[in-house]
């Protein structure tokens, strides 16, 4: 076993760096190159067809069966030419992942032959089986039928031989079973209720965009090692390992220069998801060793989601091209940082205003606070829902550590602004504002005219901060997908700016001046919603003890958390605009219950196996050459000599039985609770027994695995260790 043990590390150290062969044009002009953009659509489609396409694309329009069949012909022509001889529904399940059926472009000609056919028909919706993809109970197994239709907004791409066609996912019943139907719905909403609030500025606005950057963290182990940890395999992350002596205890790491090997899986990634449209920017060593991050310029949102969900393939594709394995889940490693991904998100309309940056007027900076209370009040309302939409199986062991956001949603808004917030709630509205002449509105916050861009230090341990121009939402997973945390942080700013628009025009309708009827709400939201800032530690004790006292929502329980989706505010508040349905709701709960459960369980059955045919027969193994050592000792030595000499290993023996022992005992244990919890019929109860029973038993069975893993001899063991997974040669 050490034998096999070392070849495994000895050829991951040994692998060298694979040669990337890099275009011979600039990126500019190979952006883009496999994604039927409106470059190729103008190319390959008749005008009136591609006028007809682009007025859906940006205003929904619907587009008629002879028109779909017209741009169907032309996606086609253009997918063939890149080589492509199939085509696919590419949809976002409950599962986390994507999912895609592959058809040819092959039919029968009548005359015993076969041609390639493409119709309109076949690019607006597909039938795949939707009695295999989690559905929280709205489709039954005999039901098996559900669609995908094409989202028109998002444009199809080539990967390999198969044109990609972004799709919804709803059942044969039209409730949605994916991410993008609810996400388009939530985007809908907060275009339509920022719309009617910006032409209280500018009359001229007709759309309000969200958009949305994403950072992604992982960590990168080798895939000949990766491939000796059936945990790492089955599970995603170490359920066991003691630390390495060495790991970022030395912050070297972060912005470090990369390892020749990453930089080669680097530069294939970028350049590959530059071909796909995929704007990547940014690319650095992450805190912790193996751990890096990859960012692009920020996108509309839904285009932006479609774009994590295809770069997540991609890596996990091209890293095994580079003899690595790439890793996703939040937390792989204990005792290094996890890993998340940050959602920075904003909105702007079609006339090119961001509405989260300050501007040089006074009229633009009264919209600014605007959007930012607007969306401190989102936050504040929700801010347990905005919880239960990043908070996962996988995400539970990163979240409220001292090394990423806390477990309590919070907003940062640096010195500067909070001022400005403070002085608008200690003055009445006819103080703040007068209007004169020529001047126009003034507006008495001198401050605002210099509010510049990231003027303010960050707080890393918010949740939730304002980094000038935008909110960034930090608690998202690394593997997530980022629709979860979209779909609540959009319906919630709608519902808000719906009902502020409300109340303005309560006032207006009774005589206030518009701009005093606008500072007035204002006002009492930034007093309402003064419990969710929060610019110290929020990794601290006292934070949370204050957090409670705000009333902010400190729920720990993942399973209890996702109760925060069938609250009445929450229902409500996705019924009212039209993003989700009660039964709708309902069903994903059904499915993140259910998903909980089964990844908790999966990883107690790896560690049941791994403890009991890999670690407990390695130590007895090892005990059992301590103990020979003991007995030869005394034949060899006198009796006060031998017990003086073999004491050590007298102890040692003695620790390996008590670890082995705690092990086998609760290995035992574990299974029992699990068959205690698996007897459980609600899902929910279920889940919740796993949180409370199961998952504590692992970090137990852990701690006294760990403890062996420094006792044994480093030849017998037979797992690589921390020391090897997390330092690439």
């Amino acid at each position: 076993m050490s034998r096999l043990r070392f070849s495994v590390v000895e050829k991951a150290f040994a692998a060298k760096p694979i040669e990337v062969k890099t275009p011979s044009e600039r990126p500019d002009e190979y952006f883009a190159k496999h994604v039927f953009n409106r470059e190729k659509m103008f190319k390959y489609l008749p005008t009136p067809v591609f006028n007809k396409l682009v007025d859906a694309m940006d205003n929904g329009a619907a587009l008629d069966r002879a028109t779909a069949d017209q741009v169907a012909e032309g996606m086609k022509r253009w997918a063939m030419e890149q080589g492509a001889t199939h085509y696919t529904h590419w949809f976002q399940p409950l599962t986390e992942g994507t999912a895609e059926k592959h058809d040819a472009f092959v039919e029968h000609d009548g005359k015993g032959g076969m041609m390639e056919e493409f119709s309109g028909k076949l690019l607006v919706q597909q039938e795949p089986d939707a009695s295999s993809f989690p559905n929280g109970g709205i489709r039954n197994t005999f039901e098996a039928r559900g669609y995908s239709a094409w989202d028109p907004s998002s444009p199809v791409f080539v990967v390999d031989d198969t044109l990609c066609i972004p799709t919804v996912f709803i059942a044969y019943t039209g409730e949605s079973l994916d991410y993008k139907a609810p996400l388009l719905k939530a985007l809908h909403a907060v275009n339509k209720a920022a719309v009617a609030v910006c032409r209280y500025f500018d009359p001229e606005v007709k759309k309000v965009v969200s958009y949305l950057g994403w950072e992604q963290e992982y960590f990168l182990v080798d895939e000949g090692l990766y491939a000796a940890r059936p945990d790492l395999l089955l599970t995603g992350r170490t359920l066991m390992g003691h630390e390495a002596s060495k790991n970022q205890q030395l912050e070297d790491h972060y912005f470090g220069a990369i390892p020749a090997r990453v930089a080669a899986f680097m530069k294939d990634l970028e350049i590959q998801a530059l071909e796909l449209g995929i704007p990547v920017k940014t690319r650095h060593n992450e805190v912790a060793p193996n751990q890096f991050e990859l960012a692009p310029i920020y996108e509309e949102c839904n285009l932006a989601v479609d774009h994590n969900m295809l770069i997540m393939s991609l890596m996990r594709k091209i890293a095994r091209s580079h003899g690595f394995r790439v890793l996703l889940h939040e937390k792989p490693f204990k005792g290094v940082n996890g890993s998340g991904k940050h959602n920075n998100w904003s909105l702007g309309t079609d006339t090119g205003v961001l509405l989260m940056a300050p501007g040089k007027t006074a009229e633009e900076n009264l919209r600014f606070i605007t959007f930012v209370v607007n969306t401190l009040m989102a936050v504040y309302r929700h801010n347990g829902l905005l919880k239960a939409s990043i908070m996962s199986a996988t995400n539970a062991h990163r979240l409220g550590a001292n090394e990423a956001p806390p477990a309590i949603i919070s907003s940062f808004l640096g010195t500067q602004l909070s001022k400005v917030l403070d002085h608008m709630e200690e003055s009445a509205a006819d103080e703040l504002v007068s209007l004169g002449g020529k001047h126009g509105m003034k507006l008495d916050i001198p401050q605002i005219p210099e509010l510049l861009i990231d003027n303010t230090d960050r707080n890393r341990t918010s949740p939730f901060a304002f980094t000038g121009n935008r909110f960034e939402f930090r608690a998202v997973g690394s593997e997530a997908n980022c629709a979860s945390a979209m779909i609540a942080l959009n319906t919630a700013m709608a519902e808000q700016l719906t009902d502020f628009h409300q109340e303005v025009e309560r006032l207006i309708g009774e005589g206030e001046p518009k701009v005093s009827a606008i500072i007035r709400v204002l006002r009492r939201y930034i007093k309402e919603c003064k419990p969710i800032r929060f610019d110290g530690n929020g990794y601290s004790e006292e934070w949370k003890a204050e957090a409670a006292r705000r009333g902010l929502d400190c729920e720990t329980s993942c399973p209890v958390i996702f109760d925060q989706y069938l609250t009445p505010e929450s229902v409500r508040m996705f019924e009212s605009t039209g993003v989700m349905t009660r039964k709708e709701l309902e069903a994903r709960n059904e499915v993140k219950w259910e998903t909980y459960t089964k990844k908790i369980q999966i990883e107690a059955r790896v560690l049941g196996d791994l403890a009991m045919n890999h670690v407990v027969p390695v130590a007895i193994e090892y005990q059992t050459r301590l103990i020979d050592n003991v007995y030869k000792m005394k034949q060899l030595f006198a009796e006060d000599e031998s017990a003086r000499l073999s004491s050590e290993n007298v102890a040692i023996i003695r620790e390996i039985a008590a670890h082995t022992a705690y092990i086998k005992e609760h290995v035992d244990a574990l299974i029992e609770a699990r068959k205690v919890a698996n007897r459980i019929e609600t899902e929910r109860e279920k889940a919740v027994a796993y949180h409370d029973t199961v998952a504590p038993m692992l970090e137990e069975i852990r701690y006294h695995i760990d403890k062996l893993e420094l006792i044994v001899d480093n030849q017998m063991w037979t797992l690589p260790k921390y020391r090897e997974l997390l330092f690439i040669r």
